[in-house]
């Protein structure tokens, strides 16, 4: 069994797969300040107490990680304890596709994974939104070739900047609140951010539209996929785990390569 760790600036996904089908998920919050003995003991936790499987199940693990101070850090807990060698996904994973950007060796380990399991699922041309600490967007030609994309602060980060640089203003719930047209300061801040990036997505995304066709298919992905699903009008799929079945889809393909 294969264990897929997909390690993002806000948050770490775990995801257990028997061949193709993930039959174990999980999300917990990313710190870099844990140390290898500390992450350790969490993989070791989650498996005896939230995982019908044990660690001896455990025979290949793949990592992608855009948290360069935890990439090592990961690979070593995996390896001390599941007493095997973990992949790590890097710029170098991309071989299968067509990149027709400038530089492909600053493309993210988690930009090529969701293109990756995008292009496998849903075909092209293709626009990926995932809404993590970034809001990344992905684009795919009717060929099947990558053009690059787009990338804006977070739902997340922007908030928190506005709860902390704005001193009356109290935190709020990153919900979508019952109005745009908001009543009090709460909603307010609601309504601001949430339709707010709504519609920085939907102008994003018809500009894209412009230069790939009306007809492309829009997936939206990451953490905050699913409230924005409601709220965006030019998101067509949501697919909440199409980073973490990328990441499994490009580790199998790499230990196609060298068997």
């Amino acid at each position: 069994m294969l264990l897929a760790i997909d390690c993002g600036n806000s948050n770490i996904v775990l995801g257990v797969f028997q061949g193709k089908d993930m039959v174990e998920h999980w999300r917990i919050a990313t710190d870099d300040k844990k140390s290898c003995d500390e992450y350790s003991l969490l993989l070791r936790q989650l498996f005896n107490m939230k995982s019908k499987y044990a660690v001896q199940d455990i025979t290949d693990v793949a990592i992608a990680s855009v948290v360069p101070a935890l990439t090592d850090v990961l690979a070593k807990a995996a390896q001390d304890v599941f007493m095997v060698e973990p992949f790590i996904v890097g710029a170098n994973c991309h071989d299968q596709l067509v990149l027709k950007i400038d530089r492909p060796e600053e493309l993210g380990a988690d930009r090529i994974i969701d293109v990756v399991a995008g292009l496998e699922k849903y075909g092209a041309p293709l626009i990926i939104v995932d809404f993590g600490t970034a809001i990344t967007f992905d684009c795919l030609s009717p060929e099947g070739h990558y053009l690059g994309g787009a990338i804006a602060p977070g739902v997340g980060i922007s908030a928190d900047a506005l709860f902390t640089r704005a001193a009356k203003l109290p935190r709020a719930d990153l919900i979508a609140p019952p109005n745009v047209l908001a009543t009090n300061t709460i909603h307010s801040m609601q309504s601001g951010i949430i339709y707010g990036f709504a519609g920085l997505v939907d102008g994003l995304v018809s500009r894209l539209k412009e230069q790939l066709g009306a007809d492309t298919r829009v997936v939206a992905t990451g953490g905050m996929a699913a409230l924005m699903m409601g709220c965006a009008k030019t998101l067509d799929i949501l697919d909440e785990d199409l980073t973490i079945h990328g990441l499994r889809t490009v580790y199998q393909r790499k230990r196609g390569q060298q068997n």
